[in-house]
């Protein structure tokens, strides 16, 4: 995902989302989201105050994504605080508009596909952690691997911030 933060007055596009609706929904869940919770990450913060383009790139040829809410509300987050997420992170998991995080579809094929993307630090929903026994010993110990119980938990993980 590549965010663009443009000054502005609260306005969400997005592209590389084809014709994709669930997608797209779940990207405009994201972004309703960060507009009711941003102040709970900065005060001084408001979504408001800019325009978010959010753009998205398939390497693996499969579609977009299914669960890239969470995602997509870090991704705005950092935008908007203008603060990178930690180099090599992936988060996984997937959120509500109330901010339920759900669990992990199959963690084990997840963290494998992120070790071979590259990744080396991993965000994971408390909510999965007891799935972790379905994960080799040996995959696993590949990450430095974090557990957030909600979104905003999520976006100062990511962060690096505990």
């Amino acid at each position: 995902m590549e965010t663009q933060i443009t000054a502005g007055n609260g306005k969400l596009t997005t592209s590389g989302l084809g014709s994709n609706s669930a997608a797209k929904e779940a990207v405009k869940v994201a972004f309703d989201y960060l507009e009711a919770n941003l102040s709970r990450i900065n005060g001084h913060a408001k979504a408001g105050d800019h325009d978010f383009h959010l753009h998205t790139v398939e390497l693996h040829n499969t579609g977009a994504a299914r669960a890239m809410t969470l995602a997509s509300f870090v991704a705005f987050c950092s935008g908007a605080l203008g603060k990178p997420i930690q180099s090599q992170m992936v988060v996984l998991g997937d959120m509500s508009l109330g901010g339920s995080v759900a669990p992990v579809e199959n963690l084990a094929e997840c963290l494998q596909v992120a070790f071979d993307a590259g990744a080396k630090r991993i965000l994971i929903p408390m909510s999965s952690a007891a799935d972790i026994p379905t994960v080799t010993a040996e995959l696993f110990t590949k990450f430095q691997t974090s557990f957030f119980s909600d979104p905003i938990d999520a976006v100062f993980k990511a962060f690096g911030v505990d």
